[in-house]
């Protein structure tokens, strides 16, 4: 009798069990692509939460480098989502962040010429003539982007930012305070 018993509550534990773990499986209507694409997409959620939300005031490099791999694998895969180019958006401010003017750059320039489209579009060319200013000192391709910036979207929010950028291009800190002082002294 303590036998059927122990073996009533193992049948019980074992269809309960079965059933738990086939719910977890979600719908079995998924192509292999679509869990493919939601694993890439759940970890660059899981890796964007650990990075972002830190208490830490340090940024994780190795985190930002290995967030920064995901969204390239998953531009690589679906080129044509609509997440796309703003994975690469993401990918080259956490970049530039880190001081990377050439990784930078090139992302920035995969924006730019295979998502011209791309609501960021322009924010990537002035971003990337930025660079070339700030952290290269190419004061040469900085000037040719912000033009290039200027003649594309003469009516961007930072059109006038890009025109002060020119105006100083390659001015010491030094040199701009006294043309500022200069200017309220007169």
């Amino acid at each position: 009798m303590e036998k059927l018993k122990i073996m009533k509550k193992f049948t019980i534990l074992f269809v309960i069990l079965v059933i738990a773990l086939s719910g977890c499986q979600g719908p079995e209507s998924k192509t292999t692509e679509e869990k493919a694409e939601m694993s890439i997409e759940e970890s660059i959620t899981v890796l964007e939460e650990k990075l972002f939300n830190s208490s830490s005031l340090r940024l994780d490099r190795r985190k930002a480098i290995e967030l920064i791999g995901l969204y390239e694998h998953f531009v690589r895969i679906y080129p044509q989502d609509e997440k796309a180019p703003e994975y690469l958006f993401k990918a080259a401010d956490i970049s530039m962040n880190m001081r990377r003017p050439h990784a930078t750059i090139a992302l920035f320039d995969r924006i730019i010429n295979e998502y011209p489209d791309y609501n960021k579009s322009s924010s990537a060319l002035f971003l990337k003539a930025f660079v070339y200013e700030d952290q290269l000192q190419d004061y040469e391709n900085a000037k040719y982007n912000y033009e290039l910036f200027l003649s594309k979207f003469p009516d961007s929010e930072f059109a006038d930012d890009a025109e002060v950028s020119l105006k100083n291009l390659g001015k010491s800190p030094e040199e701009l305070i006294k043309e500022f002082e200069d200017k309220a002294s007169e």
